[in-house]
């Protein structure tokens, strides 16, 4: 089929990649390749250390794209994109270790594997971690990505595959026998009732100076007076994230948001202040109203594959998946749930294709 991919950040070039290489030719239109949410996301794979009672859904669809990432990142060109393997979680009071416990408990139930651990033993762990934290919950098959280097990694495979890339923005939904629309947090622009709205993320980029203690080896994730906060390593030091706010489409990296993040991290890593802040970035993630990605068929012709949220790359493989086997005229079980039935407006777009 001739196949068209609106949007080219990391969901979109990991369908592109999937559906070229199932035999079909795949054009992807976007005006700024891999420039979008995929390159200031943190690339955290973290869907047990993040699970909650009753968030079913989400934690099966998590789990299954988790067990998917090393077989998806085998067959990407160029060095490996890992970072890290394993998380911690950390509580930094009663209340962040009671919440622990309840995740450990919960997600235990469903199969997956966390440990609790004590301060001393993660304090052995993690040296460089503050030594006031109460307890952590030790995911060890969680994992990282650089996601830059997984952004190139991507286009690089759909070039081998023969993807063709048109950076013309698109203003209505093309022809062609299949559309994916996988445009982000700008989905809704071209197809007006999806659900998807964005939501700003600021993250800071850290590197260690001579002089700094190392970084830890697993990604570190605790919340400090209400917000989270990550510290995810990267070759030469981290990546800190995120702050979250509703603010439209504006990506500016504001004085607050800077000082929470630095703040918060030198809460759980009193060395940080010794690091180099090289960058500053905010992009926009596409989110839903239920916190799930809606990735299904919107009409004949259109597939919907957007509002992933703060989980894009981690849902990069079992998103690929799902949509190859739409346009195989079958449904993929583990998908289900991110199905546009669920939102009952959302087939009735008033646009129209281009001749």
């Amino acid at each position: 089929m001739h196949i068209v991919v609106i949007g080219g950040g990391v969901i979109g070039l990991s369908t592109a990649l999937r559906l070229s290489q199932d035999g079909h030719r795949v054009v992807v239109h976007d005006p700024a390749l891999g420039k979008g949410a995929s390159w200031v996301a943190g690339g955290m794979l973290a869907p047990l250390s993040e699970g909650w009672p009753g968030e079913h859904e989400l934690l099966h669809l998590g789990a299954a794209s988790l067990a998917r990432w090393p077989d998806f990142a085998a067959r990407l060109p160029g060095p490996s994109v890992f970072s890290a393997t394993g998380s911690v979680t950390v509580a930094l009071d009663s209340a962040d270790a009671a919440d622990l416990r309840t995740v450990a408990e919960w997600v235990g139930e469903q199969g997956h594997e966390l440990e609790i651990l004590g301060r001393a033993q993660l304090r052995e762990l993690e040296p460089a971690l503050a030594q006031n934290i109460r307890l952590g919950l030790l995911a060890p098959t969680e994992l990282s990505v650089d996601n830059r280097a997984l952004v190139a990694a991507l286009e690089q495979g759909c070039l081998d595959a023969g993807v063709e890339f048109v950076a013309a923005p698109v203003e209505t939904i093309p022809d062609a026998d299949q559309v994916v629309l996988a445009a982000g947090a700008q989905s809704a622009a071209l197809w007006p009732t999806l659900p998807v709205r964005p939501v700003k993320g600021e993250i800071l980029r850290l590197r260690r100076r001579p002089s700094a203690a190392p970084p830890p080896q697993r990604t570190v994730r605790g919340t400090v007076h209400g917000r989270a906060i990550y510290l995810v390593p990267r070759g030469d030091g981290l990546v800190v994230g995120a702050t979250q706010y509703e603010s439209g489409q504006d990506t500016q990296v504001t004085v607050a948001g800077v000082r929470d993040l630095i703040a918060d991290a030198e809460r759980l890593m009193p060395s940080i202040g010794e690091y180099e802040l090289y960058e500053t970035a905010a992009g926009l993630r596409p989110m839903s109203p239920d916190g799930l990605p809606i990735i299904g068929r919107l009409s004949p012709q259109v597939i919907v594959a957007t509002g992933h949220g703060r989980n894009g790359i981690l849902l990069a493989p079992i998103t690929a998946d799902a949509v190859a086997a739409l346009i195989a005229g079958e449904e993929m079980s583990e998908a289900k749930a991110a199905t546009p039935e669920r939102f009952s407006h959302i087939h009735s777009p008033q646009i129209e294709r281009t001749p």
